[in-house]
């Protein structure tokens, strides 16, 4: 191979290269910037719908039903995309692994499941009590489960790359919690007439902002430093 070749071939595997990172930085600030917008947008919607709105009982999804409705949509689809770029990046940012990409598949369906959310939202009779016309429950555990499962799975990944390995605990242990919370709320939270349904609301909100959110967030971060080169 001549000089020149040697040349052209470097610059195409550098330009593969500057490619490469682009993209899983892209990813790594979707992941970050998802949950960031997600929660800060439904709690602007809650402190603007706050009279007729109990966000100690209701869930994030029934900013859909009533008034303005569509803007929780909008929040599902935006969080929805962003959740899916992740996934991606997330996928070529680990060191490939034996049946690997199953942890990010999770992640990617739970990107499906906020894009299905907006799809089939919930509604408001005329009483103004919200139900599901259909559909929107499906969404929701689709959402939440491939999310938890998706940390375990991905735990496992993360622990075989020297790069990742001091998060592999901290996921693993968000995954079970998360899992285990979405088995209590299904039982005793969620369901009407269910002993703690009156603090359905808070306790989404809890597992969500104080243990899927935080995970994700801190496995964006190191993708971005994986992806930059700073890990």
């Amino acid at each position: 191979m001549s000089a020149m070749q040697e040349a052209h071939t470097r610059n195409q595997e550098a330009a593969a290269g500057r490619l490469h990172e682009r993209s899983v930085s892209l990813s790594a600030w979707a992941g970050i910037i998802g949950p960031v917008l997600f929660t800060a947008t439904f709690l602007a919607q809650e402190a603007f719908r706050r009279s007729e709105y109990d966000r100690l009982a209701e869930p994030v999804s029934a900013l859909e039903a009533g008034p303005n409705g569509w803007v929780q949509q909008v929040n599902f689809v935006v969080f929805g995309v962003l959740t899916i770029a992740f996934a991606l990046g997330l996928h070529r940012g680990l060191r490939r692994t034996r049946a690997g990409i199953a942890g990010p598949a999770l992640l990617f369906i739970s990107g499906i499941g906020l894009l299905l959310a907006a799809i089939f939202p919930l509604r408001q009779d005329a009483a103004g009590v919200t139900y599901d016309p259909g559909g929107h429950i499906v969404a929701g555990f689709m959402f939440f489960m491939t999310s938890a499962v998706g940390l375990i799975v991905v735990s496992r990944r993360v622990a075989r790359d020297p790069r990742w390995r001091s998060l592999a605990t901290y996921t693993l242990a968000a995954g079970i919690v998360a899992v285990i919370g979405i088995l209590v709320g299904g039982g005793l939270v969620m369901p009407d007439g269910a002993p703690l349904h009156d603090w359905a609301g808070l306790y989404q909100r809890v597992l969500v902002i104080a243990v899927l959110f935080p995970c994700r967030i801190v496995l964006s971060i190191r993708l971005l430093q994986v992806a930059t080169g700073r890990r």
